[in-house]
């Protein structure tokens, strides 16, 4: 057994993979803590622990997340190696999309743009909105910070009474705007309508609304069509109504991979035998 390990380790949370022969080996696994480094050596034990992996069986570990950056040492004197994030992103995406020129939108607690186009890739930018944000404003507003608990109010939201709709500014159709398009986000908030879960519904929609937003305005004159969403915000519910939303409205493909979460991570063990790196 010969297992290539990719792990990102973010400011708590580390995610973490295997590759054996370039597949998936088992399932991959997340871990949260209070710092990177209990949280990365946590999810390090756990994944080989689990998958009854012993350290023999692991021929390289790929690091990569802002939290990698505190690690200097080999990882229980493995092989370790640290990998540029952006370059993660964009293999990750193209692995588990299977495309092979697309945008990866990296959506952690902000958000990056990557284009990959074949073998060449490359970070072209990204807004500091994410869910950073989302944890933020619902701290402030909702007097949470759990984004499970945000996402539970915002079941029960209605986002009629917090955004400004098409419908509600124009008596007739325009070309090419549904009605159902937001007009202004937390426009109609003013109203004094909206409870705690139409705000949840709203910090939620406007977080995903100017990421896809963002991502199409990044390319509007690139010709890049495909935009492949990774990292922890693909697991909200209302991603599979936003992005299917915004790809009428802008004549795009969004596309959420099976391992969206974990692309970072991925792409991070499949640098190794990408020979993406100096090794």
């Amino acid at each position: 057994m010969s297992i290539v390990v990719g792990i990102d380790v973010g400011g708590s949370t580390t995610k973490i993979v295997g590759l054996e022969n370039n597949k998936l080996f088992k399932s991959p696994m997340i871990i949260t803590a209070n710092d990177p480094i209990t949280s990365l050596f946590g999810a390090f034990g756990k994944y080989i622990y689990h998958n009854n992996i012993s350290l023999e069986d692991i021929e390289h570990v790929m690091l990569t997340g802002v939290g990698a950056s505190g690690v200097s040492t080999p990882i229980y004197g493995l092989p370790t190696t640290h990998v540029d994030e952006f370059q993660a992103d964009g293999l990750g995406a193209r692995f588990d999309s299977g495309l092979n020129q697309l945008i990866a939108v990296s959506m952690g607690t902000g958000t990056t743009l990557v284009r990959v186009n074949g073998d060449s890739i490359k970070h072209i930018g990204g807004i500091s909105m994410g869910g950073g944000t989302l944890q933020g404003l619902s701290h402030l507003l909702l007097n949470t910070n759990n984004i499970g608990e945000v996402v539970e109010m915002a079941s029960h939201g209605d986002i009629s009474h917090v955004n400004l709709l098409i419908k509600d500014i124009s008596k007739g159709h325009i070309e090419g705007l549904p009605m159902d398009a937001t007009a202004s986000l937390f426009g109609k908030a003013v109203s004094g309508n909206a409870n705690a879960h139409d705000i949840a519904k709203g910090l939620i929609c406007m977080v995903l609304e100017t990421i896809g937003s963002c991502a199409v305005l990044s390319q509007i004159n690139d010709g890049f069509k495909d935009f492949v969403l990774i990292g922890n915000l693909t697991q909200l519910p209302e991603c599979h109504i936003i992005f299917p939303m915004m790809e009428s409205l802008y004549g795009v493909r969004f596309h959420i991979p099976a391992n969206a979460r974990f692309c970072t991570a991925l792409g991070a063990a499949l640098s190794y035998h990408e020979h993406t790196i100096n090794r």
